[in-house]
């Protein structure tokens, strides 16, 4: 995104919607910080500028990264994945991506109004690596770790954005092992994030992991969704 300081009139539009406060009024103009910036075009789409200053410029490399992981309608061209996670961790009633006796996890890092580096995937993902957990394949981070599955690519490592998705399943006796993981990595990274699991209600009608997590000190909000009759057995 650009500002055209010739048009800016210094309304404070752009600065209202800003999801990560990269835009600041600057000697009556609106400037745009390129480092904070995670390029979501939300200012562009939502800002209703009066005099039309934003301009959108066309990304390259690398740092194109930065959109879809950051635009609420933005595609990863990787994966062809609308938005920053996969369906597979939404509707397991219909695909059974995790058995019975799987967890999925998913671990979502930054926010509107925080955002990440991609690098801090590798404070989860080189951790991950020693005791071995399935990744999403056709997860946006998946798609941008190298072949071994730990390190982000070194190109995009210093690539803000929005934020960004962990994806992965694991047996159900290593959901210990990663939750220590998550609380090692708590006290390293600089940004916030949160922790999803995908878990099986039993037939009668408990749910196990919700007790694991309690112990754990983990603070639970159980939500669900749930798909009825609208796919296959």
């Amino acid at each position: 995104m650009e500002i055209r300081e010739n048009l800016c009139n210094g309304c404070g539009k752009c600065v209202i919607v800003c999801p990560v406060q990269a835009i600041k009024i600057i000697d009556n103009k609106a400037v745009i910080d390129k480092n904070l910036c995670v390029e979501c075009s939300i200012c562009y789409r939502n800002a209703e500028c009066p005099v039309n200053a934003i301009k959108s410029r066309r990304l390259v490399w690398p740092r194109i990264i930065r959109n879809p992981f950051s635009d609420v309608i933005g595609t990863h061209k990787l994966t062809g994945i609308p938005g920053r996670g996969t369906e597979e961790m939404k509707t397991n009633d219909v695909t059974n991506r995790f058995g019975t006796d799987e967890y999925g996890v998913s671990i979502e890092l930054g926010r509107p109004g925080v955002g990440t580096v991609l690098k801090n995937i590798e404070l989860f993902t080189t951790k991950f690596s020693q005791i071995g957990v399935e990744y999403e394949k056709m997860s946006p981070v998946t798609a941008i770790l190298t072949e071994d599955k730990v390190n982000i690519k070194d190109d995009i490592k210093d690539e803000r954005v929005l934020s960004a998705i962990i994806e992965f399943k694991i047996p159900k006796n290593k959901i210990d092992q990663v939750l220590q993981i998550i609380k090692e990595v708590e006290k390293e990274i600089d940004t916030v994030f949160s922790v999803g699991i995908v878990s099986r209600v039993m037939k009668d009608g408990s749910i196990p992991i919700i007790d694991i997590l309690d112990q754990q000190g983990f603070k639970v909000n159980p939500n669900a969704k749930i798909n009825i009759g609208l796919g296959r057995a």
